[in-house]
């Protein structure tokens, strides 16, 4: 079966994902790799399953993911991406079916899958700059210890895991 990779990744965690997944699969039957802006006139049509990555902003996809989601047209697409907020399998439900919600009908969620992901520094600092206006505030405080947790994401488990999600489809 082939299939594409087409991902939008900000910070690298994404990308890491992505790679997984080719890694997992095989380069042979990967038809296409890349961002969605590089898809516009790429192979992409031959594949049989779009695994499609986005990195989360303000609990939505990207607005790039975003945009490419609502192109797709009877299609097999399996969805993955990274959030530096929240490590909850019910905070990245509510995500995917945001997501899910871009993609019109006629289209297959073939499998989903989603996990941590670090964040620059530059929000940490904006992080600081706002405990230090209100250092009582428990919401910055467990903003930062969020923050902090997410460092080492994705992981070893994080890739383990997306590779048990994607094996079984039979590529």
């Amino acid at each position: 079966m082939k299939y594409a990779v087409i991902y939008d990744s900000a910070t690298g965690n994404t990308k890491m994902l992505a790679d997984e997944i080719k890694n997992t699969l095989g380069e042979e039957k990967c038809v296409f790799f890349g961002s969605p802006e590089e898809n516009r006139q790429s192979t992409a049509e031959e594949a049989e399953i779009l695994f499609l990555g986005f990195w989360t902003d303000k609990g939505e996809c990207s607005e790039k993911v975003r945009k490419y989601i609502e192109t797709l047209c009877g299609r097999n697409v399996f969805l993955f991406g990274t959030a530096g907020f929240g490590g909850s399998e019910q905070y990245f439900s509510q995500i995917l079916s945001r997501v899910c919600a871009h993609l019109p009908e006629g289209n297959t969620v073939a499998g989903t899958y989603m996990c941590q992901g670090k964040m620059p520094q530059s929000v940490r600092k904006r992080y600081e700059a706002m405990q230090e206006k209100a250092p009582q505030d428990e919401k910055i405080k467990m903003m930062i210890e969020n923050f902090d947790k997410a460092l080492p994401h994705p992981d070893q488990e994080d890739l383990r895991c997306l590779r048990e999600t994607v094996t079984p489809l039979g590529i």
